[in-house]
């Protein structure tokens, strides 16, 4: 049964069927051909899956990533980073790794966030000398934390799936991302080094507090938002309707560049974002439905932990698999395959689905600079106009930190634990 759906699921992923179509009528296929189900249910699972009040957080972030990024919000970011860092070695390179970060506490997506930076940031590197293949690399790889610094979506996702709290979640991503950051920003200053790039000029305080200034009040978005979840004035779901409503007041009346003619785009962008996503979740639950009631997930646990039960084998088990789905699956798409999957090994290991889920989520984040399926590589290339293999040689020094940055993370559970645990315990 499990080789029929999965040779299913990957015989029309190889003919270029879109994977939740793929999902969904491999899933289809199992139930007719195995089971004596009345098919009528199929869509009562997939209907139920998207029908939860944790779920509509999805489309409420993505519309608030939309509107701030529609609002002049990422030219304020790269500012505000380019007082902190434009000094350094490499200076419009950290400006990207950093204004990704402050983005990224803003929009919830890696993609987004590559668009958004990476637009105002490789013409400005490459107009300064940089190489465009190093530009572009770097604005692909900063994008990467654009689900990993929360709110992110995958991360709703996930503890939707996995039964753990979204806030703790969110905690539990601080961590990790600002690692790959740091990391991200280490490479870069070596390289600019050796290639003579230079910073912007000097630091000034004085700059610093004009761009904080300017930059305030996108900065204080996450605050709210993170800070209304954690004090418990509102939910997560309502935190991203909260998200929207203010992206909308500072787009329209603080910053003033937020028109009226922007809001169809932004809301037809939305829509589309959010029935991709909300068809993926329908698809994939279907097809986690028929694992799970033919207890395919509980099999493929007894097996590994036949093979071992050291939760440090399992974990560096499971980065492996997770690397090598990145490359071909999307976020959303693998989140939603795997999660029932490994649920029971991390139970029976002993191993908090909390944990993992941030790490299955950097895992996935590196997998969008990763080819085939590099989403990240994809937006930044079609921003600089070349082709994918041009920049493959560019973005290896970077895809090989945030690699390391994961087994850290794995191995060193107090950069994924230490906030939850302090702030939510």
């Amino acid at each position: 049964m499990a080789l029929f759906l999965f040779g299913v699921f990957a015989l029309l992923l190889v003919i270029g069927v879109p994977i939740a179509i793929a999902l969904g009528m491999a899933a289809f296929a199992s139930i007719w051909t195995f089971t004596t189900v009345d098919m009528s249910i199929a869509p009562q699972v997939m209907f139920k899956a998207v029908n939860s009040f944790p779920m509509m957080a999805i489309p409420f972030f993505i519309l608030a990533g939309n509107v701030m990024s529609s609002g002049g919000i990422s030219e304020r970011l790269v500012k505000f980073a380019s007082s902190l860092v434009g000094s350094l070695t490499g200076g419009l390179a950290h400006i990207t790794v950093l204004a990704s970060m402050f983005f990224a506490a803003i929009s919830g997506s890696s993609p987004a966030t590559t668009a958004a930076i990476g637009s105002v940031m490789v013409p400005a590197m490459t107009e300064r000398g940089y190489d465009k293949n190093f530009a572009t690399a770097v604005a692909a790889a900063a994008g990467t934390v654009g689900v990993v610094i929360p709110p992110s979506i995958p991360m709703v996702l996930y503890a939707v799936l996995a039964g753990v709290s979204i806030g703790r979640l969110f905690l539990a991503g601080f961590g990790p991302g600002i690692l790959m950051g740091l990391s991200m920003m280490a490479v870069v200053y070596f390289i600019s080094k050796r290639e003579g790039y230079v910073g912007t000029g000097k630091f000034s305080f004085r700059d610093l507090l004009v761009s904080f200034k300017d930059s305030f009040f996108a900065l204080l978005m996450p605050i709210i938002i993170l800070g209304g979840i954690y004090g418990g004035i509102f939910t997560p779901t309502e935190a991203a309707a909260v998200a929207v409503v203010y992206g909308v007041i500072v787009g329209f009346f603080v910053y003033r560049e937020l028109k009226i003619k922007d809001i169809p785009d932004i809301l037809y962008k939305s829509a589309v974002g959010t029935a991709v996503i909300m068809f993926l979740i329908s698809g994939a639950n279907l097809f986690g439905w028929f694992l799970v009631r033919e207890m395919i997930p509980q099999s493929i646990a007894a097996a590994m932990v036949a093979v071992t039960d050291n939760s440090y084998v399992i974990i560096f088990l499971i980065n492996i698999l997770l690397l090598i789905l990145g490359t071909f699956l999307n976020t959303t798409a693998a989140i939603v395959l795997v999660t029932p999957i490994l649920l029971p090994v991390l139970l029976q290991v002993g191993i908090d689905p909390l944990f993992m889920g941030a790490v299955m989520v950097v895992n996935l984040a590196v997998g969008m600079i990763t080819p085939p399926v590099g989403l990240c590589l994809f937006v930044a290339c079609n921003i600089s106009n070349i082709t994918l293999d041009a920049i493959t040689k560019s973005v290896l020094p970077l895809l090989l930190v945030l690699i390391v940055c994961i087994f850290l993370i794995s191995y060193i559970p107090g950069i994924v634990m230490f906030l939850p645990n302090l702030l939510m315990p």
